[in-house]
């Protein structure tokens, strides 16, 4: 028996697996909806691509379909199951694009009128971007898990296969990095007054 799409919002992430997992197609419809756009942001931010991040969200998201059935609830969560998924499939595209310019493609301008605060904002987020991207890989990986994304340790630990200790190590050295290499920016951005 289904439950109704409502009913399904306030079910975790696991219960709707399994639930999937025995047939529940509206579970699987929630699910996607819930962690989908997670997913997407972090793999674009990662890979810098929106369209190669959207293959990786729906190559995730039909892994995470593919093993429904066998989920046994209570020995994982999905979101980390599901970061570590996609931290393994933007490291094997990035490892294939080293050489081949995709980083050199500008993004397309966004062509709607701007504001003085929207403009503040695109340039804040470009030059994190830039910043982010200076970072190796694992250290990028690690600073939107926990910075962006607003995942504790263990799960980025969990995630990237790796102990908690090191993800810390990798985050206060991504921290200090991106704060080295905004430095210059500060004024231009308006962090000036803020200490940060």
């Amino acid at each position: 028996m289904q439950m109704p799409f409502d009913a399904l919002n306030d079910v975790s992430d696991e219960a709707l697996l399994v639930a999937f997992g025995n047939g529940d197609r509206e579970a699987a419809r929630v699910l996607t909806y819930r962690l989908t756009p997670r997913v997407l942001g972090y793999a674009a931010r990662i890979l810098k691509d929106r369209a190669e991040a959207e293959d990786v969200a729906q190559e995730a998201m039909l892994r995470l379909w593919k093993i429904a059935p066998e989920w046994r609830q209570g020995e994982a969560k999905v979101t980390t199951w599901l970061y570590r998924v996609v931290t393994n499939l933007c490291t094997d595209r990035l490892r294939k694009a080293r050489g081949t310019g995709l980083d050199e493609i500008a993004e397309p301008e966004d062509d709607r009128p701007s504001q003085e605060a929207e403009i503040m904002t695109r340039q804040r987020l470009s030059a994190l971007e830039k910043a982010l991207a200076t970072l190796p890989d694992r250290q990028r990986q690690a600073v939107v898990m926990r910075h962006i994304e607003g995942l504790g340790n263990p799960e980025i630990a969990e995630a990237l296969d790796i102990s908690v200790e090191a993800v810390e190590s990798l985050t206060a050295r991504g921290k200090r990095a991106l704060a080295k290499a905004l430095a210059s920016e500060r004024e231009r951005l308006g962090f000036e007054d803020d200490g940060s």
